[in-house]
């Protein structure tokens, strides 16, 4: 699983990062952004998935 968020949908509500905060951080205006390559361990499919179901723009993005 990757994630990837959709930047013209994020708002910057910052749910993502408080719900994953191993997967998604903050840039320096408070919107999300993926950490890493956005690949997701199999240990943090969950917090991914809760992450993806309460984004309020359904920004991000499972590829």
């Amino acid at each position: 699983m990757k994630v990837e968020i959709n930047f013209e949908r994020c708002q910057g509500h910052g749910r993502c990062y408080d719900l994953a905060p191993g997967l998604f951080g903050e840039d320096e205006e408070g919107y999300g952004q993926v950490l890493g390559d956005g690949v997701v361990p199999p240990e943090e499919e969950q917090a991914a998935r809760l992450a993806v179901s309460n984004c309020p723009e359904r920004a991000i993005e499972t590829l």
